[in-house]
């Protein structure tokens, strides 16, 4: 047998393996049988990032019938309504075509498809599927649990004190922060491909840590950037300090610039959404390296917090933002200069004078209209 017609056979294997048997139906018998037109089901296919099918090749099973099946019974009982049906399927195929190439790439260390006979295939397949989907569906099921209870209680305003802590059409009140590797293009020129993923991977482990133990979330990490949001304005800066100190604590850990701003986001789909979160972008563009800065809304937030110094920048001009009004956020007690005439310990960077500006003074962010 050829090298090309083993992996092809290795390849019709894996499908009967997964999927449960060999394809019998058609995109047009599936579409036919779960009672939608074509069209939806084709739609549906293709948000979930798959290469287009020919309307009558023998190219799906039973499993595939199911699955639109499952999706059509969410949309008529008004789960998901059919704008955010396209949205909701192709945030999962996403988010589960990222995770496959993450374990087919760990898979492929153990596993030689040249070498290896497909019962030999088929043994390590026999105990590694129904390993990883017992475990994909505990994290499923715990990561529920725990975004029920935050949502819960966020619809309490006993729960922080605060009457308007829940949800309106405008968002969700959070801090929203960037963490952004200083320098990260010229330093992956002069890495292999195994140091830049070392790198990038060291980066993402020790955020996720930092954010989580902060009671934080991590929305999405793009290479060299991660974005997190809190619902706490102490929360949100404790990650954020605590991102741009690990570089001291480890000398592996790059370098980093943090932007953030309190104010309402939209969550949708696992994202967040609204001027916040371009505020927080913005201002990390414009942070130095080891620095966080922070929008005024946020240096409201935090005057008044022991252990933090707050002190206000120049206003720059950003895309978006005429008059961005930044502050630099440290860590340190309250000295007796910021105690004299400045409210919350905060001082105004730029100036000579000794004529403090107080949080809630001066300019607000000004986005361009």
């Amino acid at each position: 047998m050829s090298e090309h017609a083993g992996r092809r056979e290795l390849a019709d294997l894996l499908e009967v393996f997964l999927l449960g048997e060999e394809p019998s139906l058609t995109a047009t018998q599936v579409a036919e049988q779960v009672g939608i037109p074509y069209e939806d089901a084709r739609v549906r296919w293709r948000s979930l990032g798959f290469s287009e099918v020919d309307p009558d090749e023998v190219a799906f099973t039973r499993a595939d019938l199911d699955a639109l099946r499952l999706t059509q019974e969410l949309v008529e009982l008004g789960v998901v309504d059919e704008e955010d049906q396209s949205a909701l399927v192709r945030t999962m195929g996403r988010s589960f075509a990222r995770l496959t190439e993450w374990q087919l790439g760990l898979l492929a260390r153990v596993v030689d498809v040249d070498e290896m006979s497909v019962e030999e295939l088929t043994a390590v397949m026999e105990r590694i599927t129904p390993a990883v989907e017992q475990l994909q569906s505990y994290v499923w099921r715990r990561h529920t649990v725990a975004t029920a209870s935050r949502l819960l209680l966020a619809d309490a305003p006993e729960a922080s004190g605060d009457d308007d802590a829940g949800t309106d059409s405008e968002g969700v009140l959070m801090g929203v922060g960037f963490a952004d590797i200083v320098g990260f293009t010229r330093q992956s020129r002069s890495l292999s491909r195994r140091e830049t993923a070392r790198l990038v991977d060291r980066f993402e482990e020790r955020a996720l840590e930092i954010v989580s133990a902060h009671g934080g979330r991590i929305i999405k990490s793009i290479g060299d950037e991660v974005l997190f949001v809190a619902d706490r304005p102490e929360d949100v800066a404790a990650i954020a300090l605590e991102l741009v100190e690990e570089t001291d604590r480890d000398g592996d850990f790059p370098e980093l610039r943090v932007g953030l701003a309190w104010g309402r986001a939209l969550a949708r789909f696992g994202d967040v959404l609204g001027p916040v979160v371009n505020l927080a972008s913005r201002l990390t563009g414009t942070s130095r390296p080891g620095r966080v800065l922070v929008d005024r809304a946020l240096a409201e937030e935090l005057q008044d917090r022991d252990g933090l110094k707050l002190r206000r920048v120049r206003r720059t001009s950003v895309k978006g933002y005429r008059r961005l009004e930044p502050w630099s956020l440290r860590r340190g007690d309250r000295s007796a200069e910021q105690d004299r005439g400045r409210v919350g310990g905060v001082v105004d960077e730029d100036d000579g004078a000794g004529h403090g500006t107080s949080v809630g003074e001066g300019a607000q962010e000004r986005p361009d209209r």
